[in-house]
C-alpha cells in the first residue's frame, strides 16, 4: 500500500470517528437511566429537554417535579414512587424565587427538588415548588405565560401521597398512560389550567377524592375553559369517591373507561360561571355497582350509587354506556342524572341516548331541575323520574 492510500484512508477513518463523536454524545443524552438508591430527581434536572428518562424496577421514596419537555416512563407496578421517609432540609436556599411561600408548612421534599431548574435554566416558580413540596407525588408544572408542553409519563406508581399522585398544571400536551395511582388523599391523577391532555390505560384506585380530575382551575372562580380535545380513555378506576371527575371545562371526551367500587361514576360540574361547562361526549364507559358510600361535605351531599351526574352542564352528549346496578339513597344515586345544581345553573341541551341503563336505584334515568333543551332517546332503562323516559 503506498503513503498516499495510507494517508487517505487515515482521513476516512478520522471522518468517521469524527462522525460518531458527534453521535454519541446526542445519543446518551437522549436516555437517562434511574435505578433503585439514585434521584429521579436528580435526572429529571439535569435532563435536556426532548429525553426520556427510565426509572428501574425498585422503590423510590421522592416527590418529583418537571418543568420541561421530556418522558418519564418506568415498569408499571414494579416502579413505585412513595412519600420521602422524612423530611429532608437543603443544605443551601433555593434562589429567591423559589423558596416557599412564607408561613407554609414544611412537607417532606427530595433534595434535589429545591434546586430544580426548569428547561431554560431558570428556578422554577415558588408555586411550582410548592406543588412538589406539598406531598404530591410527581407535579408538572408550567406558567400562564410559559406551559410546559409534550410531559409524557407512562408505566410508574405513584402510592401514598397525602394530596395527588399526579398534579398538573399550565401544561399542553401531557400524556399519562399506564399509570397507577393509588392510595393519594386526594386526587389521583388531577390536571387545571391545561390543554389537549391525554390520559389513557391507568389504574386508579381507592384515592379519597376523585381517581381522575380535570378542571378549569382549583383556586377561583370561573367560566369554563376550553381543554382543546383533552382524552380521558380505557382507563380503570375502583374505590375512589368519585371516579371521574369533569369541572368546569369543556371540549373534551370521556370513553371507554371501566368504573366500579368507588362512591360516584363519573361527575360533570359546572357553575353559573360563563361560558358554561360542557360540550363534551362520554361514550361507551362501563359503570358498574358503584356503591361504596362516602360522607357528604360541604359541596356535596352523601355520594353512594351514583352512575353518571350532570349538574350545570350544556351540550353535552352522554351515549352509548353500559350502566348497572348502581344503588344507594343519597340526593345523587341512580344511573344516569341530570341534578339541580347548589349554584341555580342549569342543564341545557344535554342529549342522554343509546345507553342501557339497568337495574339502579332509585331510577335508572332521573331529570332534575329546571333546564330547558335536554333529551332522553333509545335508552334501554325500566324506571325514570319523571316517569316515560325510558
Amino acid at each position: 500500500m503506498t503513503n498516499r492510500q495510507i494517508k487517505s484512508l487515515t482521513c476516512i477513518a478520522v471522518v468517521i470517528a469524527a462522525g460518531l463523536g458527534v453521535l454519541a454524545p446526542s445519543s446518551a443524552a437522549a436516555g437517562r437511566r434511574v435505578h433503585p438508591g439514585d434521584s429521579i430527581q436528580d435526572a429529571v434536572d439535569y435532563a435536556r429537554p426532548g429525553d426520556t428518562i427510565t426509572v428501574m424496577p425498585g422503590t423510590y421514596y421522592e416527590n418529583v417535579l418537571i418543568t420541561k419537555r421530556l418522558t418519564l416512563r418506568g415498569f408499571g407496578a414494579r416502579t413505585v414512587i412513595k412519600p420521602p421517609v422524612t423530611a429532608v432540609t437543603p443544605a443551601a436556599p433555593a434562589p429567591t424565587p423559589a423558596a416557599a411561600a412564607p408561613g407554609a408548612a414544611a412537607a417532606p421534599v427530595a433534595p434535589a427538588a429545591a434546586g430544580a431548574t426548569g428547561a431554560a435554566g431558570k428556578a422554577p416558580s415558588s408555586r411550582a415548588l410548592a406543588c412538589s413540596q406539598a406531598d404530591t407525588g410527581i407535579c408538572v408544572m408550567g406558567t400562564a405565560e410559559q406551559p410546559v408542553v409534550d410531559v409524557d409519563i407512562r408505566s410508574l406508581t405513584v402510592s401514598g401521597f397525602k394530596r395527588n399522585g399526579i398534579w398538573a398544571s399550565y401544561t399542553d400536551r401531557l400524556s399519562v398512560q399506564r399509570v397507577i395511582a393509588e392510595k393519594n388523599g386526594t386526587w389521583g391523577i388531577a390536571q387545571e389550567r391545561s390543554t389537549r391532555g391525554l390520559f389513557r390505560d391507568n389504574t386508579a384506585r381507592d384515592n379519597t377524592e376523585s381517581g381522575l380530575f380535570i378542571a378549569n382551575t382549583v383556586d377561583r372562580e370561573g367560566g369554563a375553559t376550553d381543554t382543546l380535545g383533552a382524552v380521558v380513555r380505557r382507563n380503570t378506576l375502583t374505590g375512589n369517591r368519585i371516579g371521574v371527575t369533569v369541572r368546569r371545562v369543556r371540549n373534551l371526551s370521556v370513553y371507554g373507561n371501566t368504573l366500579t367500587g368507588n362512591c360516584g361514576g363519573i361527575f360533570v360540574v359546572g357553575d353559573e360561571g360563563e361560558p358554561g361547562a360542557g360540550d363534551m361526549t362520554i361514550r361507551n364507559n362501563r359503570i358498574h355497582e358503584n356503591n361504596k358510600f362516602c360522607k357528604g361535605n360541604t359541596r356535596l351531599p352523601d355520594i353512594q350509587g351514583v352512575g353518571i351526574v350532570l349538574t350545570g352542564a350544556e351540550q353535552t352528549v352522554v351515549r352509548s354506556n353500559d350502566i348497572r346496578g348502581n344503588v344507594g339513597a343519597s340526593p345523587l344515586s341512580g344511573g344516569i342524572l341530570l341534578f339541580k345544581s347548589f349554584v341555580g345553573a342549569t342543564n341545557t341541551d344535554n342529549v342522554i341516548r343509546d345507553n342501557v341503563v339497568r337495574d339502579n336505584k332509585p331510577a335508572d334515568l332521573a331529570n332534575q331541575g329546571t333546564g330547558t333543551g335536554n333529551q332522553f332517546v333509545n335508552n334501554r332503562c325500566a324506571s325514570s323520574v319523571p316517569a316515560g323516559m325510558c
